[in-house]
């Protein structure tokens, strides 16, 4: 397995799950296009794509800086338009670059509400339409949304109706998508995790500092992610996949490697369907004593 002279269009890569997806395949000499938004240093949240494009190289691949707001069509044309130029195509795009607010229906303004449908929904279709004409002519194209599988249990709802609309939307591309350009050969699959991942995204929205500690590290779906960019196209899309599951199915069997601290009790992710148990042998309690 090799994603050596790959080009991949990977959405807030700047930071966390993204650069993590970015800095694997950029052990392999990948090519990695870094289209966030953020330029400038934010104290909340550490890395710009500028930052991400030193961490990159240094791993071995090719970086392309982009300032990218998902939210405008002008900006995602004008960076898949760079990533080609510079790099000749495109083999892999990752719909990573996502808003949250845990909030009530009564608590979630429109403000914020449009917000989450722009980045996450909306955002994800423009980029994969915008990025769909350059994947017909790759070897073995992927798109894979960071989005859960489509799990219509009110539970999901009833907290934060407006987030999830907006996940589920990420997650309806897949379905769609991957029916819709079977015959070009192009894979579309989502790609979830089964417990808390430790960014600052999920510590300034829901952990903080402490419930980072209960987290599996963003490893475990860079790890998964090249997995998935490894397989075969045409046979392999559709697919909803939980982190953990996929791994072991694909032979991966030491999982505390994955926790930051292996003497706490993991905190579940939302969105996890009752049906996908975790793989034999994997538990979500503590795995060593404090």
């Amino acid at each position: 397995m090799s994603l050596a002279g790959k080009t991949l269009f990977i959405t807030g890569a700047s930071r966390g799950i993204g650069l993590a997806i970015a800095l694997r395949a950029a052990k392999d000499g990948a090519n990695i296009a870094i289209a966030a938004k953020t330029a400038e240093p934010n104290p909340k949240l550490p890395g710009t794509i500028y930052t991400a494009a030193e961490e990159i190289e240094k791993a071995g691949g090719k970086a392309l800086p982009l300032v990218c707001d998902i939210r405008f069509e002008e900006q995602v044309v004008d960076a898949v338009e760079k990533t080609v130029a510079r790099f000749g195509g495109i083999d892999i795009c990752v719909n990573n670059a996502s808003a949250i607010s845990l909030t009530g229906t009564l608590q979630t303004d429109m403000k914020r509400f449009d917000l989450m449908q722009q980045i996450n929904a909306r955002g994800t279709y423009l980029v994969s339409r915008t990025c769909i004409p350059h994947l017909k002519r790759a070897a073995n194209p992927h798109v894979l949304m960071l989005s859960p599988p489509l799990d219509m249990n009110a539970k999901w709802f009833r907290g934060h109706t407006a987030y999830t609309m907006a996940k589920f939307g990420m997650s309806m591309c897949v379905l769609g998508m991957a029916a819709e350009f079977a015959d070009d050969g192009i894979a579309f699959n989502a790609l979830w995790p089964r417990t808390g991942v430790a960014t600052a995204a999920i510590r300034n929205a829901l952990a903080g500092d402490e419930g980072m500690k209960h987290c599996r590290t963003t490893d475990i779906l860079s790890d998964a992610a090249y997995l998935i960019f490894n397989k075969p196209a045409k046979r392999f899309t559709g697919r909803f996949l939980i982190d953990d599951t996929f791994l072991a199915e694909n032979g991966v069997t030491d999982f505390d490697k994955y926790r930051v601290d292996p003497t706490k009790d993991l905190m579940p992710d939302f969105f996890v369907p009752d049906s996908v148990p975790p793989p034999a042998g994997v538990s979500l309690k503590a795995s060593k004593s404090a």
